[in-house]
Order: structure tokens, then sequence, then C-alpha cells
């Protein structure tokens, strides 16, 4: 008796869990979303962005909720954060019948990538990764939209175990330094699947946090204080990220869902405006110089010689260090050495390579990365195609050195009315 109610009740979650990714027939207008984030890892502000997207879900399908950490973040501090949810659950559902059962978030959650990927892009397929391709993979007129928040790794993932679901997919990518640490995956992906549709916004989302000119109840520090501290759980819990100081990097993925027109990367909406690009700016860079000039969120790819050895292609063997972090190099193949690196902003920096491998170990270079992204065309860079969108470059865009803020932050004050009004809900 005892085996057939664990295979009864089996079979009912999976029913559920197959629900989520199911189409509810074509009067359904909500965006079917996955959420992929690092919260927990390196950054806290995936918590702030977490209760933000908590308390706009009544608007979307939350088909999945992917942990894909840098650091020490894992799928419970996704968990955590629907608990805060639960204990304001019943005042949201006043407002809205249309909010998700804590129950029916828990089972969406999934475990991504805690890894980079390595040289070739990909590794092994995650919870995550297989979910998205479930998900994906339902049939449906209406496509599933995949909001990173951290690293790229387990689309890069789904993109090779599943190629197919390319052209069911729409992307919304916040990169910048997620680039940085994603960039063997990003790399893939741009090679092998330039037909993605995707957003990636290097430097438009911080148009967020540029509150000059705000008054002081919006202003990053005084939004808390206003309209936040001490409404509901997650008003109170929110004081524990920044001090309350909203900085919610990730929430303009979202908020492109949520006005605009989210079919039209060049119009206008909440999460910016963006243009269409033909490359992805990749640097081939193979002996020492002074100083390598390059553009700003573009692939660096630093090719050494050195001696043949008898191991695996994609063995790491030497890394190197870049202001005072260090990226993984591989041997590629036939004496030849590789590392990828992406810098997050302008900036000059310099490297130094640590390896047992005496040609490498000691090496030392110098760059300079330079704005607008993503540049003239050169030899080396990745062709994408027509659905790849990136921040605008025109100059008067820019907030100091931030291509394409302005597109976000000329939409600040009414994007933090609006939620000003939900945080009323939880008084």
């Amino acid at each position: 008796m005892k085996k057939v109610m664990t295979l009864f009740y089996a079979g009912i979650i999976s029913f559920l869990i197959m629900v989520c990714c199911t189409n509810q027939g074509p009067s359904v207008t909500k965006k079917r979303i996955i959420v992929s984030t690092d919260i927990g890892g390196t950054d806290p502000d995936d918590f702030q962005s977490m209760i933000h997207l908590l308390m706009y879900s009544d608007l979307f399908r939350i088909e999945g909720l992917i942990s894909s950490p840098f650091g020490e973040g894992r799928a419970k501090n996704i968990m955590d954060m629907i608990d805060l949810y639960e204990k304001d659950f019943a005042k949201l559902k006043v407002q809205s019948e249309d909010f998700p059962e804590p129950d029916s978030l828990r089972m969406v959650v999934k475990q991504g990538a805690i890894s980079q990927a390595p040289y070739k892009g990909y590794d092994c397929p995650t919870e995550g990764s297989e979910w998205i391709i479930k998900c994906a993979g339902v049939q449906t007129q209406d496509p599933l939209w995949i909001l990173i928040w951290g690293g790229i790794e387990d689309l890069a993932q789904a993109l090779h175990d599943a190629p197919e679901i390319t052209e069911k997919i729409r992307v919304y990518w916040i990169g910048g330094p997620n680039k940085k640490w994603s960039v063997n995956a990003y790399s893939y992906i741009a090679k092998n699947h330039p037909d993605l549709w995707i957003i990636e916004a290097n430097s438009t989302y911080r148009g967020w946090f540029f509150d000059e000119g705000s008054p002081e109840s919006l202003t990053n520090a005084g939004y808390f204080e206003n309209y936040i501290k001490d409404r509901g759980s997650m008003g109170k819990a929110f004081e524990n990220y920044y001090g309350g100081h909203i900085k919610m990097g990730d929430s303009p993925s979202l908020a492109y869902l949520m006005r605009g027109d989210p079919d039209n990367p060049l119009g206008e909406s909440w999460g910016g405006s963006f243009a269409g690009t033909e490359h992805s700016s990749r640097y081939i860079l193979n002996q020492d110089t002074m100083t390598d000039t390059v553009v700003a969120y573009a692939v660096m790819e630093y090719c050494f010689e050195g001696p043949l050895l008898d191991i695996p292609e994609d063995s790491v063997c030497f890394d190197i260090e870049i202001s005072d972090q260090k990226w993984l190099g591989y041997y590629v193949s036939d004496g030849i050495y590789s590392v990828r690196y992406s810098s997050k902003k302008p900036e000059t920096a310099s490297y130094i390579v640590h390896s047992s491998i005496n040609t490498l170990a000691g090496r030392t270079g110098k760059y300079v990365s330079i704005v607008p992204w993503p540049g003239r065309y050169k030899q080396d860079d990745y062709i994408l195609g027509k659905n790849w969108y990136t921040d605008r470059p025109e100059p008067e865009l820019f907030i100091d050195m931030q291509q394409g803020a302005i597109t976000v932050s000329r939409h600040r004050k009414e994007f933090l009315d609006d939620w000003k009004k939900r945080w009323e809900w939880l008084k």
C-alpha cells in the first residue's frame, strides 16, 4: 500500500510540474518567464530584485527560478525569499487573485551551474539547464523569456544539448560583470548560436543607480525610508541588503516586460532601449605588448605558445591575474594555451600569467578598454544574426561612461512610483 501511495504522489507531482510549463490556451497574455539568478553569490542586489519580482509575480507566468551563482549562493536562497513572500501572500492576494501560490513557485526552483564553464563554453547538464529545455519545448505560440541576472552557463548548456530551442526563447541578459565571469559560455553562444534572440545589456541597466535630480523620497537611500521600511516581511528583510539602499541592477530585465513593447527592443521601455548589432567584439592577442587598446565588454582571447603536452584538451594548466582576480587558462592543443577575459567597464588594467610551465610563467601585458561597444567590425569578431541587441552607442545616451544608461534612467521615477503603490499593500 505504501508503494502505491508513493507512486500516486509522485504522479501528482510530475503532473503539477508539467502544468508549470504548459500553455493554458490562446487567452493567456501573461509573459512566460524563467529567471536565472546568482542570488546569494557575490552581490546582494539579487535579493532586492527577487523581492521586486515576487511583488509583481501576478503579472507573469513564472515557469522557473534557477540558481546560477558566482560564489556561495544556492537554490535555498531563492526558497528563503519565497518564504518571505508567503508571509505577505494574504495581503497581496487581496489585491489580485493572480498572485501565484508560494508552493507553486517552490516547485519551479532549480539548481543551476555553480562554476564557470571551461574553455569550450559548456560542461555537464544541470537541473537548471534541463528545466530550460523542458519549458522551451512546450507546444505554444508564446515565447519563453529567459531573464538572466548572473552567469549564462545554464543557457549555454541548454543550447548545446538542445539547439532546437533557439527559436522558442528570448533572452534578456544583464551582462557587464556577469559577462566577465561567463566569458567562455558567452563565446560559445556567440560563435555557435548567433541567431539567438537576445538583449545583451552590458551597461544600460546601470541607469537604475543614478538618482541625481530625483526628489529625496526617490533617491536610492530615501526610497527605502519612505516606502519600504517595515512594510511586510519583504520590506523588513529589504534592509539586510545594502542597508535598504535600492540597487536592483537586475530588475531592468523584468521591467522591460512590464512597460513597453518587448517585441521591439529598439523602442522605449522601462528596461531600456537597445540597438541591433551584427557583430560582437573579439580580440585574439598572441604576443605581449605594452598596451593593447580594446573595446569594453569585448572578449579578449590571450593565446600563448608553449610545449607540447600529453594532456587532454581543455585542461587547466595556468591562470591569468587581472586586477587581483584570477581566470583559469587552458591547454587548447598542439602547444597552444589560451584564456579569455572581458572587461566589465571602460578601464586600464594589466595582467600577469601564473604557471608551472616556464614559457608561460611571468608573462605580462596591459590593456585599455574604451567605449562605445561593440566598435567597428574586425576580422576576429563573432558574426551575429538579426536578433542580437545591445546597449545603444549614441553619446547623448551615456551617463558618465555607462553606455545607454539614460534609456533606463529616464523611466526611473515612473517605475519607482508604480512600485511604491505595491508597498502600500503591505502596510
